[in-house]
């Protein structure tokens, strides 16, 4: 992963993730359901794939794609990463494709540096 960006992935999890459950802000619930995903990839294999992680991703494609932030050519690798992560008949074992996705969480969060109020979801992972 790029330096700076692991710099800032890193402020925004020590800032915006809690220990436990949803994050409070937009920027803290993007960055937990990447890696809640990538957990559940590489470590489980995808084997307790269910309704909530499908929630997640449809998330992260509500809170990216819709923000209109991307060129279209971002836009298109983010739906063809975002579509091979929701694959979870083939878990995704590399880093590369959630190192994306994290880079525009980060861009997201660049683009607004003051918390932004997540409402809790009882769809989503604790």
């Amino acid at each position: 992963m790029d330096s700076q960006y692991a710099v800032d992935a890193r402020h925004i999890w020590k800032t915006h993730v809690p220990r436990r459950g949803q994050a409070d802000s937009v920027q803290g619930e993007l960055l937990r359901a990447v890696e809640k995903l990538r957990d559940e990839a590489q470590r489980n294999g995808n084997v307790n794939w269910d309704e909530h992680h499908e929630r997640l991703v449809v998330y992260l494609r509500e809170k990216l794609i819709g923000s209109g932030l991307f060129s279209a050519e971002t836009l298109k690798r983010l739906a063809v990463d975002l579509d091979r992560l929701a694959d979870f008949e083939q878990p995704l074992t590399d880093d590369e494709p959630f190192d994306r996705i994290t880079y525009r969480v980060v861009d997201w969060c660049r683009a607004h540096p003051e918390p932004v109020l997540h409402k809790h979801d009882p769809d989503l992972l604790r």
